[in-house]
């Protein structure tokens, strides 16, 4: 069975964040390999530097070597008291690993200030390493269990080396894919959500990864305002040979509360190709068919293939019910209409505790995870249906953790669109969304 730290996530993540972002992997545990600081040490002994955790009955308190025990060696040790998501910290100085953990009979020496006795099963403190953890004057704390980790960094360079393969192999998919059946030469995928959810930024986040370097094509506006208010279908060219990709992103107005946005019908006639690029909309009525921006007979090439709806992480606790109510309804007469439509969510590099690491494991991180659960549960998506990505806004250089979010989202949006093609029956590719009302 494997050995399992007791650690709850917060508070793992909450180390984890303190000490610059490192991996902590379980070398020892009290309470599986006995109390004996000779286990300890030699589970430990030269495992680069380590962290040592110590439950109390009321508190967490840890020993953060900077550098490898070796033997009779003295390193760097700083103490720590953890409580919910604060850390206070004290350095003790350098310590050798005997005298720290009450090897061979070390007795316990007030100028050293802190000991763990391992096979009495308590922690002596000294009064002023008690006063600087912000401790209740108790110098001494029983030992419940105790834990080693090993510190690693999170991005290592075996890891680094396997995100920058991943974003080569993901660019070359992307670049050389082809449209289901080659029904139409590019896919066009309709960027849908409320107002500042970040659809400009994706698609400039998009643009910034072929081109090989930030770009900022299309505006982007604040939180409360947003600033798409045109129809936009951005073609994008590939930096390595000039030519356009296989792709088509359309941003629009977004989503507004009630009445407000983008209008029921004018999201129908995008999505039927009605509507040309940089239509003006007009959040209190929909397109007028006399309008010069109104194409009569559309083919297939000029329809949506692919519904993504945006929504920023951090605001989907936040949806009144009017949204909710909007963006379930939307959702259940795209399906009635038969169009395939996928989730984005944006922002997740601004989560609390949320560290780059996370962001290629995200199926291990806790607070991703149930914000993915949040818009399955309110919003109706499937779970296989939603991205995360982090989006270029002010950056100049480019981060491959980043591209390979965007990339995978893309795809996902690109597979989406072969299952609409794919399920298009050749003699209804007229009127395939029905009529709209004028």
């Amino acid at each position: 069975m494997a050995v399992t730290t007791r650690l709850a996530w917060l508070h793992e993540k909450t180390l984890q964040n303190h000490f610059g972002g490192k991996r902590l992997s379980l070398l020892y545990k009290g309470s599986v390999h006995g109390f004996c600081s000779g286990d300890l040490l030699d589970r430990c002994y030269n495992q680069g530097p380590t962290l040592t955790v110590i439950y109390g009955e009321h508190r967490i308190i840890g020993a953060y070597a900077e550098k490898s025990y070796q033997e009779r060696k003295a390193a760097s040790i700083i103490l720590l008291a953890l409580q919910e998501t604060k850390i206070s910290e004290w350095e003790l100085g350098l310590c050798t690993p005997e005298r720290l953990f009450c090897h061979d009979n070390v007795k316990y020496n007030s100028t050293t200030n802190f000991q763990i006795e391992l096979r009495n099963r308590k922690v002596i403190m000294g009064s002023k390493t008690t006063e600087d953890l912000g401790l209740v004057q108790n110098c001494t704390i029983s030992i419940q269990d105790c834990e080693v980790f090993r510190c690693e960094d999170l991005l290592d360079e075996r890891k680094i080396k396997g995100v920058t393969e991943l974003r080569k192999s993901l660019l070359s998919a992307l670049r050389t894919y082809e449209p289901y059946g080659s029904l139409v030469p590019q896919i066009r995928i309709l960027l849908l959500g409320p107002v500042g959810a970040g659809k400009s930024s994706f698609f400039n986040s998009v643009r910034s990864v072929f081109q090989g370097h930030a770009t900022h094509q299309a505006l982007v506006g604040t939180n409360r305002t947003g600033i798409s208010k045109k129809y936009r279908t951005y073609f994008i060219r590939d930096g390595k040979d000039g030519q356009y990709l296989p792709f088509i992103l359309c941003d629009s107005l977004g989503l507004g509360e009630k009445e407000g946005g983008l209008c029921r019908d004018d999201i129908f006639y995008i999505l039927n190709g009605n509507i040309r690029d940089r239509y003006q909309f007009n959040p209190m009525e929909s397109i007028k068919l006399s309008h010069h921006d109104y194409i009569d007979s559309p083919s297939l090439k000029d329809r949506i293939h692919c519904v993504a709806f945006v929504f920023d992480v951090n605001s989907i606790e936040h949806f009144s019910s009017q949204m909710i109510e909007k963006i379930r309804r939307l959702r259940r007469e795209l399906i009635n209409a038969g169009v395939v439509h996928v989730a984005l969510l944006t922002h997740v590099d601004s989560m609390d505790l949320i560290t780059k690491g996370d962001l290629i494991e995200i199926d291990r991180c806790v607070p991703l995870r149930s914000k993915l659960e949040e818009v399955q549960r309110k919003l109706g998506f499937a779970l296989s249906d939603i991205s995360v990505v982090s989006n270029y806004s002010s950056e100049w250089e480019l981060d491959p953790v980043k591209d390979v979010l965007i990339l995978s989202a893309l795809r996902r949006m690109l597979w989406a669109a072969d299952d609409f093609l794919e399920d298009l029956p050749l003699e209804k590719q007229v009127d395939v969304f029905g009529g709209v009302e004028a």
